[in-house]
């Protein structure tokens, strides 16, 4: 950690576990660049006093956050809006393609824009996670693919995640990186 680095408190809510892997990578990103970075889950969350930002993200169902998500920044509101934050969902929408696809994975849900903007956070960004055919019915398998979902498996672009991570780091006034992090 570089010296007067900011404090990093990267804190998730997962489903199924990417939610958690994508924090841990952006969380190792931010290290990089020199921030002290401390990756929870929301149940464990660290006293968000003793940070000077906060990266949250949450797995997205029925395109809202998951209730621990939507209780975390409603009771933590006061000590959220203090400071810098960042916020990130995980889900199918952000693999979707086709012109309808596409549509719906540029919109925000408003309960995730409601939740962003009660905080005022400096961005919000949607990616994708894994989506596995096996235990889908057939309903929800035809939807996926009329809106543009052309696979399944582990969907996520850790290229795209890792540019929005330095683009924090790069708002925090971290320093530059001489090395990269390789994704999970």
């Amino acid at each position: 950690m570089e010296p007067n680095a900011p404090r990093i408190a990267v804190v998730y809510a997962t489903g199924q576990g990417s939610t958690r892997e994508i924090s841990e990578f952006i969380g190792a990103v931010l290290a990089n660049r020199g921030a002290g970075v401390e990756v929870a889950d929301i149940e464990r969350a660290p006293d968000l006093s003793r940070f000077d930002a906060v990266v949250l993200g949450s797995a997205v169902h029925d395109r809202a956050f998951l209730p621990a998500a939507t209780a975390f920044v409603r009771h933590h509101h006061h000590q959220l809006a203090e400071r810098k934050v960042w916020l990130f969902s995980v889900g199918i929408d952000a693999a979707l393609r086709g012109p309808i696809g596409r549509r719906v994975a540029r919109h925000v849900p408003e309960s995730i824009a409601a939740l962003r903007d009660s905080i005022s956070a400096h961005d919000y960004r949607a990616f994708a996670g894994h989506y596995e055919r096996v235990g889908v019915d057939l309903p929800a398998r035809l939807r996926y693919r009329l809106l543009g979902g052309l696979r399944y498996g582990d969907l996520r672009d850790w290229t795209a995640i890792a540019a929005w991570a330095d683009s924090i780091a790069d708002t925090l006034r971290l320093a530059v990186s001489r090395t990269s992090v390789i994704h999970p």
